[in-house]
């Protein structure tokens, strides 16, 4: 284990230093290492200069942005393959509909807001389908229509990091429907966030497998955790603060579309730490045999103990920072 510290700060000292330094299941996307620098010169929806304008460019792209505040999409903004889009020296704010990577790859997504996302089925970042190789990382994420981060329909090698969630119901679907058995392929990672009273699906699975670490999950309204049809969760070293409700890990039951019977998922507790009344909620699994471990993935990763200090840690230096941009072209 490691000493108390946020991972990889490193990835700070110069501006493309970020690509290739995710840990866990995104560990390997590159955002738009190789590709030229964009600079966002306006909050307009789109047009030269803007946002959108830049990811929907076919080429590999490191977005920076030169001004801060709010840009209001009016509908989903496609990002397309081999794109970074990088916050850090401004703050930028995406509101109105939210980021959606659909069949593209090596996307890096780090210290943006997202904030008051409506319509039907929007989503602050939605993923899928086949999208791999991906990276959020210090993203602020609040109050939209539908989900936070959605992930589903065979979309796999995703990190999600230093993100804070808050004033949301749904925050975290892996797997959108139990129809979808090509969801046995993906595979995620969420480390050192914070789930600051939000409702549920810290995150929801079902098929994928989830390794969940240096976590921290407060005040929930339904449950934490949930596991569903054929999900492996590993949850390690994460810390679980109940507040009106107790139990931080619920089963749900479904059936599979290829399969005769239903069933549940599993999940794995590894250190961590209940605090307040908290209540694991844990059912002996059924196929424990069959549970995933994450260093048949990856070798190394940045745990450290659950202990009050992590959890201090992960209130203050989670979600949107206010970095510099480093240097670097």
């Amino acid at each position: 284990m490691a000493a108390i510290s946020l991972p990889y700060s490193h990835v700070d000292c110069n501006l493309r230093a970020l690509a290739g330094q995710a840990e866990g299941f995104g560990r390997f996307a590159i955002g738009g290492l190789h590709g030229a620098l964009y600079h966002v010169t306006t909050l307009s929806d789109d047009g030269p200069g803007s946002l959108r304008a830049g990811c929907r460019k076919k080429e590999p792209l490191w977005i920076v942005f030169e001004l801060s505040g709010s840009i209001e999409l009016s509908s989903h903004l496609s990002v397309s393959s081999y794109k970074t889009i990088d916050g850090r020296g401004q703050r930028v704010k995406l509101t109105g509909k939210g980021l959606r990577l659909k069949e593209c790859e090596h996307v890096i997504i780090c210290n943006l807001e997202f904030e008051g996302g409506r319509g039907h089925d929007v989503d602050a970042i939605q993923i899928k389908p086949n999208s791999k190789h991906v990276w959020i990382d210090r993203c602020s994420l609040k109050d939209y229509a539908d989900g936070l981060i959605d992930i589903t329909r065979e979309s796999t090698d995703i990190t999600i990091s230093r993100c804070h969630f808050s004033n949301h119901d749904k925050t975290m679907l892996i797997g959108g429907d139990a129809s979808n058995c090509g969801d046995r392929c993906m595979c995620v990672t969420i480390h050192h966030c914070f789930f600051d009273g939000t409702r549920q699906r810290h995150p929801r699975v079902r098929f994928a497998k989830v390794h969940l670490y240096n976590n921290y999950t407060s005040n929930w309204g339904i449950y934490a955790v949930c596991a569903s049809v054929e999900s492996q969760i590993y949850s390690q070293c994460n810390i679980y603060e109940a507040g009106h409700k107790k139990v931080a890990f619920k089963y749900l039951t479904e059936k599979a579309a290829d399969q005769e019977d239903a069933s549940t998922g599993c999940i794995i507790s590894e250190d961590d730490l209940f605090i307040d009344g908290t209540q694991s909620g844990l059912s002996k699994p059924t196929a424990s045999s069959n549970m995933f471990h994450p260093s048949q993935y990856y070798q190394t990763w940045t745990v450290i103990r659950a202990t009050n200090e992590l959890k201090h840690i992960l209130q203050h230096c989670t979600g949107w920072q206010d970095v510099p941009r480093p240097p670097g072209p």
